[in-house]
């Protein structure tokens, strides 16, 4: 896991402000509760420049995740997309990772948020494969772990809360103390859910298959992104519950995410599953050249920023 690199600016509050003056007090309400929501994003450098991949699609889910929590949210879409564009500039960066954050801050204590004041903040920094450039090709270990997804009717998934990442906290620290490097974690019904920080697919032969939104899985953009880049490759996607054996058996396995891109498992459980199989190479490929321009069939994805 890379440590973040600094960087000059951060946006918070509707203006640019020194990275080192970005605090939060220690009594902000969602240190304590969890009250925020967030997203992940990426900036690629591609060959007609800069562009945030999906920028207005993770801003609607920002701002729906906002809805579900009952955070009055201070800005527009609009607005939280221009002041991404805004921090990547002041920044310099040609590629980073993006992080907004919209949580309850300083001013109010215990379980009702209501008089607590809203923070907005939008971070950027450089960050490369999120499981380590050799996993995209080799592929990663994972295990089951014994903790179990948050269910539809207790954290919504539809809302990326920074409350849900404990649970996601623990299935990773359990799975690195197993010797693995990622989790694979079940919904209460036993059904394969995701990862701690990914969507999960599976290739059988010759059919991609991945758990419905209503197994309780997080609607990833990058896994929709991957679904229709497998719809345009001629390869059948089915959604569907599925079982640990059906990760067993699979011919491969693949995890998706703003963060994780298109990483392939290479094992689950200590069953071995094997390197980058061929599917998943054509998506990682596809996916790799579409970030990066060479298709303009998908440019409506690719939100420019324009050189400062």
């Amino acid at each position: 896991m890379a440590a973040i690199v600094e960087g000059e600016f951060i946006w918070k509050n509707g203006e640019l402000i020194p990275w080192a003056d970005a605090t939060t007090h220690v009594l902000s309400h969602s240190l304590h509760y969890g009250s925020g929501v967030f997203e992940g994003i990426r900036c690629y450098k591609g060959k007609n420049g800069s562009a945030v991949f999906r920028l207005v699609d993770h801003m609607k889910r920002l701002v729906n995740g906002c809805k579900i929590a009952q955070i009055s949210c201070p800005y527009t879409e609009e607005e939280l997309t221009a002041a991404v564009v805004e921090t990547i500039q002041a920044n310099k960066l040609e590629e980073c990772y993006v992080r907004p954050i919209i949580y309850r801050g300083y001013g109010t204590m215990g379980v009702d948020p209501t008089d607590a004041p809203i923070d907005v903040v939008v971070a950027v920094w450089p960050w490369g494969a999120y499981l380590g450039e050799e996993a995209l090709e080799n592929g990663i270990t994972a295990g089951t772990s014994s903790w179990r997804q948050r269910s539809n009717n207790a954290i919504p998934p539809a809302m990326k809360a920074t409350a849900s990442y404990m649970n996601s906290i623990l299935a990773k620290l359990e799975a690195k103390t197993h010797g693995y490097a990622e989790a694979v974690m079940l919904n209460e019904a036993g059904y394969v859910c995701e990862g701690t920080g990914e969507n999960i697919f599976i290739v059988r032969d010759g059919i991609i298959s991945t758990p419905p939104i209503s197994d309780g899985i997080l609607p990833g953009i990058t896994r929709d992104t991957v679904i229709q880049l497998a719809v345009d490759l001629d390869i059948p996607v089915i959604e569907e519950s599925l079982t640990r054996a059906d990760l067993y058996m699979a011919d491969e396995v693949f995890f998706t995410g703003s963060a994780a891109e298109v990483t392939p498992v290479a094992s689950i459980d200590e069953r071995e599953i094997g390197k980058r199989g061929p599917i998943t190479k054509a998506l990682q490929d596809r996916f790799f050249e579409m970030v990066a321009g060479d298709h303009p069939e998908y440019s409506e994805w690719l939100y420019p920023v324009p050189s400062v």
